[in-house]
């Protein structure tokens, strides 16, 4: 039987055990700050398969030290990482695993057709909050690293699985892995891609822009000036200033099918602070896209600009700036070289697997992989089984046949990237 054969069958063999597995991570709500019974889960699995596993709390004082790092709290207490590391027997090209386990918050629940940790199973679909982004890629990565231990295949590099937290509020997790010295060859995160390939992953950052006005009784709101007024004028040069960054991307043939690559998105516009009085304030907070390849401080630069240049639209704001703070997340942009040889490994392992070829494109959102790009010097490439459209969103799912074909062919690329002893 050829190596081919041989893996598909021992991944469809286990498959009934995969998926209980998955729904017992899913069933712990590891939203940031809960991470510890999801993480335990891992940490003994990777043990079980005598692997070297590293279970440690990030530390504050270690992360602030980072370019990188915008922290939303000082403690990660409940908060462990997990790594484990399968030891190459020669020298060999490694590669690192990297997933997060932490989730976004489930919303509404009345708005879910089942508990949004079930993990219930549903016409071959798994569903629940984190199905999708990403204990599904994890659980992906996971199985091509067992695969590879069950079947007795020997590898020249090492394989480092990375179980990571916060990553869907600034990437700590995986700056503190890189920190503590796990560095690799490559690294492939398994986020929902829908099993296309992306090579280039942008970035992105929070931002909260101060609008100033003037308070004034609601019975005479000419005799002020209201900041949700001059918000609004600030809303629209922001709508303005992303168009004028997409244009470009729009060229780009892995964002060609994109309407908006790297989108500025308005989540927050907040003003006053009683309804018959002028509003003196407003805020404006949204998640700003930064381009594959782009410095994070010039794309800082180009959004104070852009507020800068309101004075010229409106005289308020030549004696009223608007101002900007950056806070809450702070992804750099990530991918390789689209010459990479691992993007060619998984190219080739995915025409093995799914007989046609890969969509190779951009990604639309942050990831670790820019964290690992720039702070670790890592090359990365996101290639995972999720759905886009269902992350962050209401009845999650992730569908197993994609999994498990995402897991065969991770399984593939790892064994060419590293080589067979």
């Amino acid at each position: 039987m050829d190596l081919n054969k041989k893996i598909k069958e021992h991944i469809h063999g286990k498959k009934d055990e995969y998926i209980r597995f998955l729904q017992k991570v899913i069933q712990q709500p590891s939203t940031t700050g809960n991470e510890l019974s999801a993480q335990t889960l891992v940490a003994d699995r990777l043990k079980e398969k005598g692997l070297d596993v590293d279970i440690w709390v990030p530390d504050y004082n270690e992360l602030i030290e980072s370019n990188y790092f915008n922290p939303l709290r000082d403690n990660y207490d409940g908060s462990p990482n997990v790594v484990g590391v399968l030891k190459g027997k020669e020298n060999g090209r490694s590669v690192i695993l990297n997933g997060h386990i932490d989730v976004v918050p489930s919303g509404d629940i009345s708005k879910w057709a089942n508990d949004p940790y079930s993990g219930q199973v549903i016409d071959g679909k798994v569903y629940g909050r984190g199905a999708t982004d990403m204990k599904g890629g994890n659980l992906a990565t996971l199985i091509a690293l067992e695969t590879i231990i069950d079947l007795g295949i020997d590898l020249k590099g090492d394989i480092i699985y990375e179980s990571v937290i916060e990553e869907e509020t600034g990437g700590a997790g995986t700056l503190a892995a890189i920190q503590r010295g796990y560095k690799a060859d490559v690294a492939i995160i398994p986020e929902p891609s829908e099993m296309k390939i992306f090579p280039q992953q942008q970035g992105s950052l929070w931002f909260t822009v101060t609008i100033k006005g003037v308070s004034a009784h609601g019975g005479t709101r000419y005799e002020g000036v209201s900041a949700i007024d001059k918000g609004w004028i600030v809303f629209q040069e922001i709508m303005k200033f992303e168009e004028k960054r997409n244009e470009p991307l729009r060229r780009n043939p892995l964002y060609k099918d994109n309407p908006i690559p790297i989108p500025i998105n308005i989540g927050q516009f907040n003003g006053g602070y009683f309804p018959s009085a002028v509003a003196e304030e407003a805020t404006i907070q949204g998640r700003y896209g930064i381009a594959p390849g782009e410095n994070i401080d010039e794309a800082k630069e180009k959004f104070i600009s852009m507020l800068d240049h309101l004075k010229t639209i409106d005289s308020w704001f030549e004696s009223h700036p608007a101002t900007v703070k950056w806070g809450g997340i702070h992804l750099p942009p990530g991918g390789c070289n689209l010459d990479h040889p691992m993007l060619e490994i998984l190219k080739q392992k995915y025409m093995d697997v799914e007989h046609k070829e890969p969509v190779i494109a951009g990604s639309t959102w942050g990831t670790d992989g820019g964290l690992l790009t720039q702070a670790g010097s890592i090359p990365s490439i996101i290639f995972g089984p999720g759905t886009t459209s269902m992350a962050h969103f209401t009845d999650e799912y992730v569908e197993l046949e994609k999994l498990f074909k995402t897991a065969e062919i991770i399984t593939l690329a790892i064994i060419d990237w590293c080589e067979m002893v």
